[in-house]
């Protein structure tokens, strides 16, 4: 992420999941000041007693309370370096079968959780003349994959927003870049990583 102090300091969202509780114990490695969000107050109480982070339990679909944490990282610790939002869901159905509220949660969860990270994030950059934003897409958003579409919508938004981002945000010193994995084995994938079937074909994304 390109560190700039000693102990620098990270907003992890979606810190209690299987990918932001592993970057989670890599940034603690590099010694920086981690504040881990999760709407999961069990899992979250659980990360920061292991990890010794900092703690924010919020809705990052929330716009409020996602600039009310930054607000509050940023009067304990006196800046910003960086924040990573790892929210997200996974939804395996055609568009036929997907209802209204799958689609709902689908984006809200995915797109509109990355969108309010990167405002509240971007406001408080601005002002530091610098700092690093990242959001996780999915190859799913530029791969054709059956029975992904609302999924691979909300993933491919991210891509999008986060291109339009790093292009207004630069000449603020602000990096925004995203990150699209492909099957990764968490307890969100558990269901799919046990078939060895789609195993193989992951790895071809």
């Amino acid at each position: 992420m390109g560190i700039k102090y000693n102990n620098p300091v990270y907003i992890i969202i979606g810190a209690t999941g299987g990918i932001g509780s592993e970057l989670c114990n890599d940034l603690n490695k590099d010694s920086c000041h981690i504040v881990a969000c999760s709407n999961n107050l069990e899992k979250l109480n659980t990360l920061s007693k292991e990890q010794a982070t900092d703690s924010c339990a919020l809705d990052a679909t929330d716009f409020k309370q996602v600039d009310s944490c930054v607000s509050n990282v940023l009067e304990k610790y006196g800046r910003l370096d960086g924040v990573v939002n790892c929210v997200g869901s996974i939804l395996l159905k055609p568009s036929h079968l997907t209802t209204e509220e799958d689609w709902n949660k689908t984006i809200s969860l995915n797109l509109t959780s990355a969108f309010s990270t990167l405002r509240s994030s971007a406001r408080t950059m601005m002002e530091a003349k610098g700092g690093s934003i990242v959001l996780v897409s999915s190859a799913a958003a530029i791969t054709g994959l059956a029975n992904h579409e609302a999924i691979s919508a909300a993933k491919a938004g991210i891509v999008g927003l986060v291109m339009s981002a790093a292009a207004t945000y630069s000449r603020y010193g602000i990096r925004v870049n995203c990150v699209a994995p492909g099957l990764v084995r968490t307890p969100l994938t558990e269901h799919l990583t046990s078939n060895e079937a789609v195993l193989k074909k992951s790895e071809k994304m």
